[in-house]
């Protein structure tokens, strides 16, 4: 994994006429970090759900979601 200084030096090659392209690219990574705060609380609304089951409640559902989702996929569909 390149470091920080790697990264730095590389950058000193970047042609001259090129600024907007890298800047557009370096944002572009910076704003896909920060998402949304609304989005956040609703995603983190649901840590903890699974916490009061039991383990084998737990392990069923897994077993649940995975069935589920293989079934999704396994439909002959004629075109």
């Amino acid at each position: 994994m390149p470091t920080i200084n790697a990264i730095l030096r590389e950058l000193k090659n970047v042609p001259v006429d090129k600024p907007e392209d890298l800047y557009s690219i370096i944002h572009s990574f910076h704003t896909n970090t920060r998402k949304g705060g609304k989005e956040n609380k609703e995603i983190l609304s649901f840590a903890g759900s699974f916490g009061d089951l039991s383990k084998s409640d737990y392990k069923d559902f897994v077993d649940h979601i995975k069935q589920a989702r293989e079934n999704l996929f396994d439909r002959n569909i004629n075109l």
